[in-house]
């Protein structure tokens, strides 16, 4: 999220070559993508191929055999290894996570039920609400008391313990998950509770809520801690298999993971905390959006990411994704704030539909086309991939369109059957509604279209901001085919497309930096912030963090950011406020209560100067940023257009078909712009550019379309 340094935190390559070979890899609902980049002279290679949700370490074995064949020592060539999973996420979505116990102090095993006591939905009287992930006959309670100063009330009664270690143990807990009242403040009766569990179940992975969550809010605590375990024997399963595969494909380099937060850490971290990974993949892609958006000039962009299940935006401003603390999974309503079960930890703040390549589309009882939020994901897939599906989706519309080439999908690696799509499409939409199948196949583009322009608008007014004033960068597999429409419902007029668009997460698994963020919670009133309070606290921070980052990391490249998390005395909801931690105490607290001002006014228009603040949490972001080679250009000492032919496609512009100039991205030289209506190949994604559009690819090879509206 800062701008890259020109330093490099990683060794030099391990075989002795000046040089380090680097692969990020993406594993999504419906493809898994690669990037493998060497940093020594800038060379690119990406591969893109179908998930393998039976076991998805296959994909990433095959992803790393196909980049490194033919290279003396293959996989031993390559030195890092940076991997994001939706594993976690899609195991807590689809209740396959371990038998998880909790134990917590006595008169609070309910916490997770009662919640908030808030209804999303204030009009649904058969309202319902996300089942915990921990049923109550596996919750035991223990004998213990702590004070919010973390002084102990009521000393651990290790009799309560040893009893609940024994019935979790007799219904067959496979991960333990500790909270206990204000542990945030003194984690001693909790490590203690870990200690007798080791004894009594050896090898039972345990989560301590003083180490997923050190931060009051008992409901959020608990919550995010039980994901934790619930999540943490199959992410430490799948990550012991696919070190495996890469061990027996020779691979000695380092293994790190994408995190939710646009960092990267240890797989050990991501072993032990695995609820951090949970939107690994969508954070990486915003990453790599606002590497390009910088490397472009744009400083406000609406990162948009469309794969083949779902499709996220995101705000970036100034090449920085924004970071929220406040998330939730497994929404009993999709897309519904409040009906999810909360999480929190640091994430890139976007907002994800089920758009996707793969959404289905279907016909309602009163006769409408609906599409989404179910997908055919990689298996069965689309109709036209011929993988057995038989469901129309977003990507059969786009064929039937005339967007993609059936022979060129995936560089010519798989071909699509369009009479398929076409039977799909006129099966179960154009036939019942008794339309042709071009004209169902365009009311699927556009009304998929239309409920992701529906969400941007949301999003971005729910930011203080004017989707007009933003320019958009579109990436994934269907994203750049989808770009122009969007942009257009938006009011966008400048749409970029960066180089290798179909695998822009895996690159910006490649240029994330390592990171970690270490959180405190101190409430205390501002006007009673001492220098000896703030020092503690942070020394303890930077301890954290040191401890927490990969050894690999130079301390001396670890760069710090402070942020508090604020409010006005008797508000129930505070504001995270970024600052400067220089100069003499009085100038650090004078410079808090400024940023923490502004951002309240940003937020909500206003400041009240008479009433006291109170200080919530403190926090410390470490990172250690590393100079990666530009991705460059496919187009490097290309002349012209790169033209190869022209193509009927349905023009959403004109409403009309008309015949697209077809132009191969790599045979596009810079600074040379052509007209649309266009469509631009390249291996792993398309463009789709509609009349009245101007082209150009600029210096660093992104795609730079000016639309007329």
């Amino acid at each position: 999220m800062k701008s890259v340094p020109s330093l490099s935190f990683f060794p030099r390559n391990i075989h002795g070559e000046n040089s380090v070979i680097t692969i990020g890899s993406d594993i999504g609902g419906t493809f898994t993508d690669f990037v493998e980049v060497n940093e020594a002279d800038g060379n690119v290679r990406v591969y893109k191929t179908l998930t393998t949700p039976d076991d998805p370490s296959r994909a990433i074995d095959q992803g790393v055999q196909a980049l490194t064949a033919g290279r003396d020592g293959a996989a031993r060539t390559v030195d890092v290894m940076v991997h994001g999973t939706t594993l976690v996420i899609n195991a807590v979505i689809e209740r396959k996570g371990a038998r998880t116990g909790l134990i917590t102090t006595r008169g609070f095993r309910d916490v997770l039920e009662i919640g908030r006591e808030k209804r999303f939905d204030a009009y649904d009287l058969q309202i319902e609400f996300p089942v915990p992930l921990v049923p109550r006959y596996m919750r035991m309670e223990v004998d213990e008391r702590l004070h919010a100063s973390g002084a102990v009330v009521t000393p651990l009664d290790e009799d309560s313990v040893r009893r609940a270690i024994q019935a979790l143990k007799d219904e067959g807990c496979e991960s333990l998950a500790v909270c206990l009242l204000h542990a945030y403040r003194n984690p001693a009766h909790e490590r203690r509770i870990a200690d007798i569990a080791r004894q009594m179940m050896p090898g039972c992975p345990i989560s301590l809520s003083s180490d997923v969550l050190p931060e009051m809010k008992e409901y959020e605590r608990t919550t995010t801690t039980a994901v934790n375990a619930y999540a943490k024997p199959v992410a430490s399963r799948y990550l012991s298999r696919l070190q495996d595969r890469l061990r027996d494909q020779g691979f000695e380099g380092e293994m790190l993971m994408m995190m939710s937060s646009g960092g990267i850490n240890s797989v050990d971290f991501a072993r032990e905390f695995p609820v951090q990974i949970i939107e690994s993949g969508p954070a990486a892609g915003t990453l790599g959006a606002a590497h390009f958006a910088r490397l472009a000039n744009l400083d406000k962009v609406l990162a948009f990411d469309m794969g083949g299940t779902t499709a996220k935006l995101a705000l970036v401003e100034q090449g920085q994704a924004t970071l929220t603390n406040d998330f939730e999974v497994a929404h009993v309503h999709r897309f519904k704030p409040g009906s999810g079960i909360p999480v929190r930890i640091s994430v890139v703040d976007l907002i994800e539909i089920g758009a996707g390549g793969g959404s289905i589309a279907r016909r309602t009882p009163v006769g409408t086309l609906q599409v989404g939020p179910q997908s055919a994901s990689a298996v069965p897939g689309p109709a036209c991939y011929g993988q057995g599906g038989t469901d129309p989706t977003v990507s059969d519309a786009d064929l039937v369109l005339g967007y993609l080439d059936p022979q060129h999908f995936l560089g010519g690696r798989m071909a699509l059957d369009k009479p398929a799509a076409e039977r799909a499409i006129h099966t179960t939409l154009a036939q019942p509604l008794g339309i042709s199948v071009e004209d169902a196949a365009f009311g699927v583009h556009a009304i998929v279209n239309e409920n992701m322009a529906s969400a941007a608008k949301a999003y971005v007014s729910e930011k203080g901001e004017n989707p007009k004033s933003c320019a958009l960068v579109a990436f994934g597999g269907a994203g750049p085919v989808h770009a122009c429409d969007l942009a257009a419902r938006l009011g966008v007029r400048t749409v970029l497309i960066p180089p290798r668009a179909g695998v822009a997460a895996a690159f910006g698994m490649i240029v994330a930096p390592v990171m970690y963020a270490a959180v405190r919670s101190r409430r205390t009133l501002f006007k009673d912030l001492s220098v000896e309070k703030l020092e503690a606290v942070f020394a303890e921070m930077f301890e954290e963090c040191r401890l927490r980052l990969p050894g690999t990391v130079d301390p001396a490249q670890v760069a710090y950011e402070y942020s508090v998390d604020m409010r006005y005395l008797g508000q129930g909801y505070d504001v995270t406020a970024p600052y400067a931690r220089t100069g003499h105490h009085a100038a650090q607290l004078a410079a808090m209560r400024a940023s923490f001002e502004n951002t309240y006014r940003r937020l909500y228009g206003r400041i009240f100067t008479d009433l006291p603040l109170e200080i919530m949490n403190f926090r410390v972001t470490a990172s250690a940023a590393r100079h990666v080679a530009s991705a460059g250009s496919e187009a490097a000492g290309a002349q012209g257009d790169g033209k190869i032919g022209t193509r009927r496609a349905f023009c959403t512009r004109t409403r009309q078909w008309m015949e697209f100039a077809v132009h191969r991205r790599a045979g596009i030289a810079p600074d040379l712009p052509f007209p649309g209506p266009a469509i631009v190949e390249e291996n792993e994604s398309t463009t789709v550019v509609p009349s009245g559009a101007r082209i150009r690819v600029d210096a660093h090879g992104s795609l730079i379309v000016e639309l007329s509206h």
